[in-house]
């Protein structure tokens, strides 16, 4: 047990590096959750799992796809980062659809009067009673940046876990890595979102600031997951 674990304590320490990023990317994604869905505050319409699980397990998938093309680090966390990117950033661009064409309100912040990076006014386009709605530009980047983050962690996660020396055959060796990556993930997940406690709209949200509890928790939650997995599928 000592032997596997010490042939392979730099992936430990990816594993763990991966899923303090997909901690604190967490803090990056506007969550409105119930809210949101009925445009009584900023950000997307459901619950911060379940985003962060949606980006992070689509960086995951795509990492997963790469992996089968080449052994290439750079590469693997580039597809990981790029395809929770453009999932995360789907999802905004659609409920905006929604919240702009459906439900005929503005995207709005109620945090600042004035966007961080266009500089537009916010506060005479929030509706009386609400705290905010839609997803204005400072929380679509935010988000962006955070499912960049959660994708890179991810696919880290992934990488770090096929990477151990084993014997198992190749298609069990998948299918407990993915076990593995999938667990390490849906834990960081859930980490920040009781360290945010409801909603967020982004890296201007007062809430942000609380990102180093999570991560510092984070850090040690995962390194004894990382340690846990290690053991088992170096042990096979």
């Amino acid at each position: 047990m000592a032997g596997v674990l010490a042939a392979n304590f730099l992936y430990v320490i990816l594993i763990t590096l991966g899923g303090v990023l997909v901690s604190g990317s967490v803090h990056f994604v506007p969550v409105g959750g119930a809210p949101a869905a009925m445009a009584q505050a900023t950000g997307i319409g459901t619950g911060t799992v379940q985003l962060a699980a949606g980006a992070g397990l689509t960086g995951l998938v795509t990492a997963g796809a790469m992996l089968s093309l080449t052994d290439s680090m750079v590469l693997i966390l580039a597809a990981g980062m790029v395809g929770a990117m453009i999932m995360i950033g789907v999802t905004m661009m659609v409920g905006n659809l929604v919240y702009v064409y459906g439900v005929g309100v503005p995207p709005a912040s109620a945090k600042v009067d004035y966007d961080p990076i266009t500089k537009d006014r916010q506060d005479i386009y929030v509706s009386q009673g609400t705290e905010g709605h839609g997803l204005p530009t400072v929380s679509f980047v935010s988000g962006i940046i955070g499912g960049g983050l959660g994708g890179i962690g991810g696919a880290l996660v992934y990488y770090s876990l096929m990477s151990i020396a084993n014997g198992m055959a190749s298609a069990d060796f998948v299918g407990l890595a993915a076990i593995f990556a999938v667990g390490i993930f849906f834990v960081n997940a859930v980490i920040p979102s009781y360290n945010i406690g409801g909603t967020i709209e982004g890296f201007h949200d007062p809430k942000f600031k609380k990102w180093p509890k999570a991560v510092v928790t984070s850090l040690i939650v995962t390194f004894m997951c990382a340690i846990v997995s290690v053991i088992t599928i170096g042990g096979l």
